[in-house]
């Protein structure tokens, strides 16, 4: 996750994921490889009026030396099944501008759909 939010140092981080996890049902997995963990996602359900019962991927990162490999994915359908498991039919998530290979990833890898902008502003 380190190679994801690297602006959070180990504490910081810890902090945050079990207060979402508590207040917002966020939930954190990890894809082993030899007892090594080669990526992570996280996510949470959300209801919204305009995705209705879905669930949000706020983190997805495959380590820099395991890429290419089909990780990503395989936290995708983890997602995926998760979300209808509990009766979510939504999957979203946003990705910064500059990861063009990371959409190239969604849409051509995982068949989602770029359907917006997300706007952001720090206060």
């Amino acid at each position: 996750m380190k190679q994801l939010r690297t602006h959070f140092d180990e504490c910081e981080f810890i902090q945050l994921v079990q207060e979402a996890s508590e207040k917002e049902e966020y939930k954190l997995v990890a894809l082993y490889e030899n007892g090594k963990i080669v990526a992570v996602t996280g996510f949470m359900p959300m209801i919204t009026l305009y995705n209705g019962r879905s669930t949000w991927v706020c983190d997805l990162i495959t380590d820099s030396n395991n890429r290419s490999k089909g990780y990503g994915k395989l936290l995708l359908n983890y997602v995926e099944e998760w979300s209808k498991n509990h009766d979510y039919d939504v999957v979203s998530l946003s990705s910064g501008l500059q990861r063009l290979d990371a959409h190239r990833f969604y849409e051509s890898k995982v068949d989602y759909d770029r359907v917006s902008y997300v706007f952001l502003k720090k206060l």
